[in-house]
């Protein structure tokens, strides 16, 4: 049996840490996911995937080129959804489901057929898909190779061979062969199922010129032929009691086959053919009925399991990949994540053409203002600073948004983006009112800020947004400083979003005191007081904080004065 194959955790060894809700909630992630499916287990799912985060780039890769090979071959994606929802059907509501009803009876055992051979013909159309696909990636040509050597090591050939000779095909079920074991009295002492026709039983050969003659000489019909108004005669006594008190056990023997009466349909007292052969299978074909079946469920069940997990898995691609799809008819760009393969040029991020995804459906492609970012030694942290309401905190939530959909195999917004997995997205934003209670606001952001430092690593993420700007200013820029200058130690790849324009002017103080990693200054353009809502590597435009702050409260001498 080969090893069972994930489509999204192709590693069981890779270390994979959770990103909590609130993060997902930061980069504006939530209410795209929702966007995904219209039901609600499949949103949960998805999220779940994604909120499994690793630096490992085979896994980042391995996605990545499934979703690729699911993105550019909608025929086959269409056919495997048909093909698993059949499957699981099986599963779900098959006569594994309602084995322990009953004893089994030779009407279970032809359903148990029909059952298996739809289940192999779904796992070799399975296979033709995949086979027929133009495919690049691992997980889908591993997954190509894992089907047929389900197929090969459980003998389906084999079994859907015996299953045809057999003609299972209840729809066409006529009569069922059986072959009984005698003991030196004569008596059954075994029986079996020899096969299964599409085809009444007429005669056998044995005393078949003797049949010949009496049915010449008697009233006895002219053929053996079953023509519909004859039952069998029941054979066995339920259980008589004997002179002396004791059951009798009841002998089967062959010659009870031979003995037939006519029946009128209005005869209460006699009983189906269907029902009748229940008897027979209750009382002889029990035990090997069961074992038959037992052995059938036993080596198919293992197998649909196998296949019918990977369902969630595929649904978690397709529908990321119907998303991007009609958003891409809709004429925005995505494109493809690569990971870097080449650490030596410390080139941990090149994005470009990038933009937020909440800004899907409220603009078209063409208003949307594009960026281009890089992260590597020199640029490991970014000061963002610019106008209020001039997209600090959408291209923060970008930066974000790219690593999150990246590293799940999605497809990310902009023409071109290289990366280096992280193993963990911080975020911190500022904090409801109810959260402060305690602590005061700077309270708070000191305590989460140091929680996340101590778990950030050097293959982190880390998105600041207007953190430690709830004090005054001398307060929140000595904190500040520290902060950076602790997170260029650790060489944390970082967005700061803030309005301390004073934090960037110093940068180059803030730089003296690390060897290997540099902070940068990233400015929101803005033209003629217009925001451009366009990033650059630049110094600060003006030390506008105190205005910015005013504005966003209302407090200017326009903004006081508008309505007097």
């Amino acid at each position: 049996m080969p090893n069972k194959i994930s489509l999204l955790f192709p590693n069981q060894s890779v270390k994979f840490s959770s990103l909590p809700d609130t993060i997902i909630h930061d980069i504006g992630m939530d209410n795209i996911i929702s966007k995904l499916s219209g039901q609600q287990n499949e949103q949960t799912y998805i999220k779940n995937v994604m909120k499994t985060v690793t630096a490992d780039s085979e896994t980042a890769m391995y996605r990545a080129d499934i979703f690729d090979d699911l993105m550019k071959n909608k025929k086959m994606r269409d056919n495997i959804m048909v093909l698993l929802d059949r499957i699981n059907f099986l599963k779900e509501y098959g006569s594994y489901k309602h084995d322990h009803d009953h004893d089994p009876g030779v009407w279970d055992l032809l359903h148990r057929l029909d059952e298996i051979h739809d289940y192999i013909d779904s796992i070799e159309a399975l296979y033709n898909c995949l086979n027929d696909a133009d495919l690049g990636s691992k997980g889908l040509t591993s997954l190509k190779e894992y089907v047929s050597d389900l197929y090969n090591d459980n003998c389906f050939g084999e079994l859907q061979k015996d299953i045809s000779e057999l003609k299972a095909d209840t729809g066409n079920l006529k009569s069922v062969t059986v072959g009984i074991n005698l003991n030196e009295r004569f008596e059954a002492s075994g029986i079996g199922i020899v096969s299964i026709n599409s085809k009444p039983f007429t005669k056998s050969n044995i005393l078949s010129h003797f049949s010949d003659k009496i049915t010449k000489n008697g009233g006895i019909k002219d053929t053996t032929e079953w023509s519909g108004d004859y039952h069998f005669e029941e054979f066995s006594a339920k259980n008589p009691i004997a002179s002396n008190n004791t059951p009798v056990i009841p002998m089967f023997s062959p010659l009870a086959f031979m003995s037939l009466k006519a029946v009128s349909e209005a005869d209460e007292t006699t009983r189906s053919i269907t029902n009748y052969m229940d008897d027979i299978t209750d009382k002889m074909l029990k035990s090997t009925v069961r074992h038959l079946r037992d052995v059938l469920s036993k080596y198919t069940m293992l197998t649909i399991t196998d296949i019918t997990d990977l369902m969630p898995e595929f649904i978690y691609y397709i529908r990321w990949v119907e998303y991007i799809e009609k958003l891409t008819a809709e004429g925005y760009i995505f494109c493809k994540p690569v990971v870097n393969k080449t650490p030596e040029l410390s080139q941990r991020m090149d994005a470009n053409d990038v933009y937020n995804m909440k800004l899907i459906g409220s603009l078209p492609m063409s208003d949307i203002v594009v960026n281009n970012l890089i992260f590597d030694s020199e640029h490991s942290l970014y000061i963002l600073t610019g106008a209020n309401r001039g997209g600090k905190t959408t291209i923060t939530q970008t930066i974000g948004q790219l690593f999150f959909m990246a590293q799940g195999g999605i497809y990310v917004t902009g023409s071109s983006f290289t990366y280096e997995p992280v193993d963990s997205i911080f975020t911190h934003f500022p904090a409801d009112e109810d959260k402060t209670m305690d602590l005061g606001r700077l309270g708070e952001e000191c305590k989460r800020f140091k929680e996340i430092y101590g778990d950030a690593t050097k293959s982190s993420l880390l998105l600041l947004n207007e953190t430690f700007s709830t004090t005054s200013f001398e307060e929140g820029y000595f904190i500040a400083k520290d902060c950076v200058k602790a997170i260029l130690k650790k060489g944390i790849r970082t967005i700061y979003n803030t309005h301390m324009h004073k934090l960037a002017y110093d940068i180059d103080a803030i730089n003296d005191t690390s060897d290997s990693h540099k902070a940068a200054s990233l400015i929101v353009c803005s033209e003629g007081g217009n925001r451009s809502y366009e990033v650059k590597i630049a110094p600060p435009e003006g030390n506008s904080y105190a205005n910015d702050i005013a504005q966003k409260y209302g407090v200017t001498l326009e903004q006081l004065t508008s309505n007097e």
